[in-house]
């Protein structure tokens, strides 16, 4: 990492090419693929099962192909031509692969469960076997229902000690990771606008990831943007994903839609004489990402902002609380880790982030507000983490 821009942000820089990268690289994608396939097939085709040969060798085979084409979709879907075709290929099958790895580890404990009890092979794998199947089958049917559904509205009250008796009770909607992507999402996208715009909403705020894919491809996606009705300001800030997809055109293009890019700046709301600071800071990846002027600076934010006002700071993942706490920052609205969207890819998302979800405190001052996402990203699953639409009421001391 390089010196700090400010307090409590460091920039992340190209990594340094090393001998041997590309192999270790391949090496690591090959185990993943021999383990997220390869226990799936363990478990349904091979283990006790004892099928016939024809069985067997058909459950092998496209076991043995879906993990073979997998790569080559992904990159080829995600890669820098972001080919939809593939890219809604790759994406329901790591879906669907995840979750058959993670019942078919836990169906080892039905395994010795039935052990114990004596039901022998092969018995004892075809009834692991078929609840596993049904198991994964129900999931991903609920999963898929829950990822392309209009998210539902989560509504929290938020008490803010400095916020002035004139903002009392106002109303902030949160948007974040609506990811239009391959899948098209016109419609569901106006259905979230339409709920928004019920919610008579004060300010909406967007903490980033709008899109996977450039302006050009997703701007149908985005059109209903346009059209979310907020009686003081509408707010957004980059998440890391602008920076797989033209950030500085997202930037321009929510901009033309009639939304204050608060790319390091601020905006003061008022409301019955009292007043708050909107801040917004970019991405913690941008500095890295080569997109000129672009990386994450709460000085730069707050400049000339009056310090005895409250501030609402956007920033796109919840690590970048420790800025918001050296700055003083009242809340922080975040997204990025969709309340885990897959479980129990939640554990993995907490090695990386200090909150999952949801509303919590750091430090004497700041209080963070996590957001599950209202969209989903790659698999179109939602498993124990629903999206959401939040409704944040501020209160005054």
């Amino acid at each position: 990492m390089s010196e700090p821009v400010s307090v409590g942000e460091a920039v992340e820089t190209e990594p340094r090419r090393r001998p041997g990268r590309a192999l270790r690289f391949g090496l690591i994608v090959t185990a993943v693929l021999l383990l997220l396939f390869g226990v799936p097939w363990w478990t349904l085709a091979w283990s006790g099962n004892r099928w016939p040969g024809a069985v067997f060798a058909a459950g092998t085979v496209l076991f043995a192909v879906a993990a073979v084409a997998f790569p080559f979709l992904m990159f080829s879907g995600h890669g820098r031509h972001h080919r939809d075709g593939a890219a809604r290929a790759a994406d329901t099958m790591l879906g669907v692969v995840w979750v058959l790895f993670v019942w078919s580890l836990l169906g080892t404990v039905l395994r010795a469960v039935l052990a114990l009890a004596g039901v022998a092979d092969p018995a004892r794998s075809r009834i692991v076997t078929a609840s596993v199947a049904v198991v994964a089958t129900v999931l991903l049917l609920w999963g898929y229902a829950e990822a392309m559904r209009v998210s539902r509205v989560r509504r929290i009250d938020v008490r803010i000690p400095r916020l002035g008796q004139g903002l009392d009770g106002l109303k902030v909607v949160l948007l974040t990771d609506t990811h239009y992507g391959p899948i098209d999402r016109a419609r569901w996208s106006r259905g979230v606008v339409d709920v928004v715009n019920s919610l008579e909403p004060d300010v909406v705020a967007h903490t980033g990831d709008i899109a996977d894919g450039e302006v050009a491809q997703r701007r149908e996606q985005a059109a209903p943007l346009g059209d979310v009705r907020a009686r003081l300001a509408r707010v957004y800030v980059t998440g890391n994903h602008e920076y797989f997809s033209g950030a500085q055109r997202w930037v321009e293009h929510m901009a033309a839609l009639g939304w204050e890019a608060l790319h390091n700046r601020h905006v003061v709301v008022t409301r019955n004489g009292d007043s708050l600071v909107v801040a917004g800071v970019d991405d913690r990846t941008a500095a890295g990402s080569g997109v000129p002027g672009h990386h994450m600076d709460h000085e730069a934010a707050l400049a000339g902002a009056d310090p005895d006002l409250p501030v609402l700071l956007l920033a796109h993942q919840p690590q970048q609380i420790t800025g918001a706490v050296a700055h003083g920052v009242e809340l922080q609205l975040s997204g990025h880790t969709h309340g885990g969207q897959m479980w129990p890819f939640h554990y993995l998302v907490r090695l990386d982030q200090p909150v999952l979800q949801g509303l919590s405190r750091h430090g004497e001052r700041t209080q963070l507000y996590t957001s599950r996402g209202t969209g989903f990203w790659g698999p179109p699953f939602r498993i124990f983490a629903p999206s959401e639409i939040t409704l944040l009421t501020l209160h005054a001391a």
